[in-house]
């Protein structure tokens, strides 16, 4: 008699962020929605920790995330904006192509982590040095060309933009790296292999997939929050995750996803 073989997960935590880059670090905004999931259990909406109710703000997002991928078990968390800029931006200024480098460069001319400081400040030119970094709306990186409408993470001011909350969201990951150290897997400039036992961050597009759950009640950013980490979940349980961990490109394009990142479960 054969015995069945059952996967194991390789997590045991999935965590969905709907993300925005509106107004300050500090506001509490409707686009920033929290969902988690444990082992098997449907994704519950998370309260923020300060007891305000559902809306979150950027800053409680990145401290409530240290909190929790600090320790305990390991957990597959996706957040819905760019991690990184095409390779033409680190092309026109000269950048080494290396993440860690990057973000602390992007930090230096866009200071959008602090506090009442708007992402149209930066670009105004009331803070920061944004017209020393600047790119331009027809640069997408390779996951955008693959994803198919994926907006470049340059388009400001358009429906469905992704540019704001890309630049109100990258000084946050880097607090997270300088926090967490190697505990956590910054996916894939961290590689694409992932340490057993280690926490996973990766970017993600709910548009991807918001359709394949029924909405309900949900309001639209709620829905995206909860298919990010409905979808992780199911994947990671089935083990098709492993497949989304190592994208079908040639060793070439690999070395540019390293520098650009990858949208998780792009084809």
């Amino acid at each position: 008699m054969l015995m069945e073989l059952r996967f194991m997960p390789a997590f045991e935590r999935y965590i969905g962020i709907d993300y925005s880059g509106a107004e300050a670090p500090t506001s509490r905004l409707k686009g920033l929605q929290v969902y988690a999931a444990s082992g098997g259990a449907e994704p519950a909406r998370v309260g923020t920790p300060a007891g305000k109710g559902w809306n979150w703000t950027r800053k409680e997002i990145a401290e409530w995330l240290l909190e929790q991928l600090a320790g305990g078990a390991p957990a597959l968390v996706g957040i819905d904006h760019g991690f990184s800029f095409p390779l033409r931006y680190f092309e026109k200024y000269g950048l080494e192509r290396d993440w860690p480098a990057f973000l602390e460069d992007f930090l230096r001319h866009w200071p959008t982590d602090e506090d009442n400081t708007y992402v149209e400040f930066v670009r105004d030119g009331a803070c920061g040095n944004a017209a020393a970094r600047a790119g331009q709306a027809t640069w997408r990186r390779l996951t955008e060309l693959r994803a198919g409408g994926a907006k470049s993470v340059f388009h400001f001011d358009v429906p469905g933009q992704v540019a704001k909350s890309t630049h109100a969201g990258l000084p946050w990951l880097r607090y997270l790296r300088q926090q967490l150290g190697g505990r956590v897997h910054f996916w894939p400039f961290d590689g694409f292999d992932v340490p057993v036992g280690c926490s996973l961050v990766g970017e993600v597009y709910p548009t991807l997939f918001r359709s394949r759950y029924p909405r309900g009640d949900r309001t639209s950013d709620e829905q995206d929050a909860y298919a990010v980490a409905r979808w992780l979940q199911e994947v990671d349980s089935s083990g098709e995750l492993s497949g989304y961990l190592v994208p079908e490109v040639s060793d070439e394009e690999k070395k540019i996803l390293l520098v650009e990142g990858w949208i998780l479960g792009c084809a």
